[in-house]
């Protein structure tokens, strides 16, 4: 998209969050529907045979969360439903909370999305968001981030040799981290070009 495509304000350096006015209240609401949307995607929950992490909807939330509020906005929803974890709400997948959710096996992939998003916001500032072959290899990458923190915790948790955590903990999400990565990569460009419309 080009910048003369763009409304007015929506330069480089901005996501489509900061398009919105009212910046405090705006900021913390943004956080709540965040922390609430993840905790929904989260919900979207898929047993996946002989792993004890399931395929759920949170990479993609957190890569849409990330690219349209920002690095400082994403990482804020992503400590907060880590801490909303921690104090037992049912914001993991099959309403699970509490300690053993964050610390356990799939503990890892949680706390890898806060790396991630901040990856993720900080290219979407830089107008990596705006176009589908920009985007598609940032969700990659975004999600690539949880998976390298998620698989060692894994294999140090359960004691899973190194090829027996990737056999468990990435292999079996490539086709599904590929197919959250080609939507958001749609999704994010589809909701710039409506934002020029307008």
């Amino acid at each position: 998209m080009s910048s003369a495509a763009l409304p007015a304000g929506a330069r480089p350096g901005l996501v489509l969050a900061d398009l919105l006015p009212g910046a405090r209240t705006r900021d913390v609401a943004l956080v709540v529907g965040g922390v609430l949307g993840m905790a929904l995607m989260a919900q979207v929950a898929v047993p996946v045979p002989g792993s004890p992490v399931p395929i759920t909807g949170q990479t993609l939330g957190l890569v849409l969360v990330a690219a349209a509020l920002g690095p400082v906005r994403a990482v804020s929803v992503m400590g907060v439903y880590i801490l909303a974890a921690l104090v037992g709400l049912p914001f993991y997948s099959e309403a699970s909370g509490g300690y053993e959710a964050v610390v356990g096996a799939t503990g890892g992939y949680v706390v890898g999305f806060v790396p991630a998003a901040y990856l993720v916001g900080l290219a979407a500032r830089h107008g990596a968001d705006r176009r589908f072959l920009r985007a598609l290899p940032l969700f990659v990458a975004g999600q690539l981030v949880v998976f390298a923190v998620g698989v060692p915790w894994l294999a140090v948790t359960t004691g899973m040799s190194a090829s027996e955590a990737l056999a468990a903990g990435f292999v079996p999400f490539l086709l599904g981290g590929a197919v959250k990565a080609a939507v958001a990569g749609a999704v994010l460009p589809g909701l710039w070009r409506l934002v020029g419309r307008r």
